[in-house]
């Protein structure tokens, strides 16, 4: 019996999915502004936030919300967790990789998630102990023993690039070690590929929740492991995140340990 929150998420995402679509070929008309040093928000993200916010206030009044536009709303043991357009900047320049993020805490605890890319109308979906699913097709993640071989995705800090020496020697050692790295911007789906057993491994630094919370619980349904770069279960806080089968989660550690210090908590 499919989480019947999800069924509410399913449905928000795809109304925000609808939104993007529609504005894709008239981008050069939305107003944009700059949050921050190399991060956008468009008049487009806050409509298709409205629009989840919508869905899901309708059938849960009394959840607390945090959104990437319109921050925190409402308090209690139940919250959501929105990223409306995950990888903005790629919807500006007309890049076809960015998706909606839609996931639900209970205490803390990842209970169910949805990313979905409007584009290629692939709707990953997960609930804590039901698996995940692309489309209702079953997800694993990749069984691939080492690095040897690996493909991983990335993202580089972009937000804030105080750590960007030390993730560059990580890129290196990276690169080095397995078949090729892919940035494609939108970490979202990026763990959704990992789910997926479309790409070996993910990491990054830096993210925010709404960036990785779905995609998170979508690798840990389909058979992998998600930590922070230590190896622990903070990434949720800390925004640095590692993901793959237990292999090649387990290599990734190891290769990213010596790039670790005081300046960049795990």
């Amino acid at each position: 019996m499919q989480h019947p929150s999800l069924n509410i998420a399913i449905r928000a995402a795809r109304s925000a999915g609808k939104l993007l679509i529609r504005y894709l070929d008239r981008v050069d008309l939305l107003k944009v502004e700059s949050k921050s040093h190399n991060d956008f928000v468009s008049e487009i993200d806050r409509s298709a936030e409205a629009v989840i916010i919508q869905e899901l206030r309708a059938r849960y009044p009394d959840h607390a919300i945090l959104a990437e536009e319109s921050g925190a709303q409402g308090r209690g043991d139940w919250l959501w967790v929105i990223d409306p357009l995950d990888g903005t900047t790629n919807y500006l320049h007309g890049f076809p990789q960015f998706s909606v993020s839609i996931a639900l805490l209970h205490k803390g605890r990842l209970e169910c998630g949805v990313v979905y890319d409007p584009l290629r109308e692939e709707m990953y979906t997960a609930a804590r102990g039901q698996g995940a699913q692309l489309n209702d097709r079953r997800l694993r993640v990749a069984s691939r023993p080492s690095l040897q071989g690996a493909l991983i995705g990335t993202g580089f800090p972009f937000r804030n690039q105080r750590h960007i020496d030390a993730y560059l020697g990580m890129f290196k050692d990276m690169t080095m070690a397995t078949a090729g790295l892919r940035r494609p911007g939108s970490a979202a789906l990026d763990l959704a590929y990992v789910a997926a057993g479309r790409t070996d491994g993910f990491w990054e630094i830096g993210l925010a929740q709404w960036d990785c919370a779905a995609g998170a619980l979508l690798v840990q349904e389909a058979g992998g492991t998600v930590t922070d770069l230590a190896g622990g279960k903070t990434y949720l806080e800390t925004g640095n995140l590692v993901a793959g089968n237990l292999n090649v989660h387990q290599a990734m550690l190891e290769l990213l340990r010596p790039h670790l210090n005081e300046r960049l908590p795990a």
